[in-house]
């Protein structure tokens, strides 16, 4: 399993995340920033556990995102 970190609040709302994996990130029609698909938040952190067949993709994202509020931690 990985978990995936957000930190949302901080988001510019690019859009490479969902450039790079729609399956797991959208944006929001309501703010503009991106919202990560089955997150769950606590204290301005959303994360989700996803299956490591996302490790790689998620990897880029994180490295894609120019304000680098995404981590992704094997667990």
């Amino acid at each position: 399993m990985i978990r995936i970190d957000y930190t949302r609040q901080k988001c510019i709302g690019c859009n490479a995340c969902v450039e790079n994996l729609r399956s797991r990130w959208r944006i929001s029609k309501v703010d503009g920033k991106s919202v990560l698909l089955g997150s769950s938040e606590k204290k301005g952190i959303f994360t989700v556990l996803v299956d490591e067949t996302e490790l790689e993709k998620n990897k880029t994202v994180a490295k894609n995102c120019p304000v680098h509020i995404i981590k992704v931690h094997k667990v």
